[in-house]
């Protein structure tokens, strides 16, 4: 199950330092759930596979805990986000080397149109593995910034917030299904915009 820590993708130097133990299990056990949906999800949209993109996070991780005793975060030099994409990287390379010279390769899901046969697997010594990365960087930041904010909400707030904004319901019908006005739905739509703007952007500060 999910960590439901403040921190889900920021990491700070004090949980660094952390697994520099590799007894401390909960320290491991937190930063597993931090980023393990974010490489999965960069080894997908690479082209991997559900098992190959599993193989990836595991193998990730082994690499991060053998390098973690003498890794020196100096953000002078370079952010452990940095860090943490070249190993992934490598991973992922390692991955479609185990395939062999005959690529096997899957559908790309943004061209999936139900007969579309388009397939493409990225280059992940290339720059479109960078951008996959900070694309499921800023989902994760987003989604962590959202889960924040839900957890300290009335949770008939968020739902009002989400059939509105999620599901692009008009406000006179989110109005009438929740027995609000509809000013009231335009208010916690706005009321929650900033927060989670806040929050993301304090997670992004706390980003090393």
């Amino acid at each position: 199950m999910p960590h439901h820590s403040d921190e889900l993708i920021p990491t700070r130097a004090s949980l660094i330092n952390r697994l520099k133990d590799w007894q401390d299990q909960s320290s491991w056990q937190e930063f597993f759930d931090i980023y393990w949906k974010l490489i999965y999800g960069v080894a997908r949209k690479g082209g991997l596979t559900d098992a190959e993109a599993q193989d990836v996070v595991q193998v990730t991780m082994s690499s991060v805990a053998k390098h973690m005793p003498t890794f020196q975060y100096d953000p002078a030099i370079g952010s452990f986000k940095a860090w943490l994409l070249i190993k992934t990287r490598w991973c992922v390379i390692d991955q479609l080397r185990k395939r062999g010279p005959f690529v096997e390769r899957r559908p790309d899901p943004s061209h999936n149109t139900g007969t579309d046969t388009v397939e493409r697997v990225v280059d992940p010594a290339g720059q479109a593995l960078d951008v996959i990365w900070e694309a499921e960087w800023e989902k994760n930041l987003v989604d962590a910034a959202v889960a924040k904010v839900k957890r300290h909400l009335d949770p008939a707030k968020y739902q009002i917030f989400d059939f509105y904004v999620n599901k692009d319901w008009p406000a006179e019908k989110v109005a009438g299904l929740f027995n609000v006005s509809v000013d009231q739905v335009y208010l916690i739509k706005h009321r929650l915009t900033e927060s989670i703007r806040s929050e993301v952007s304090r997670l992004e500060k706390e980003m090393i």
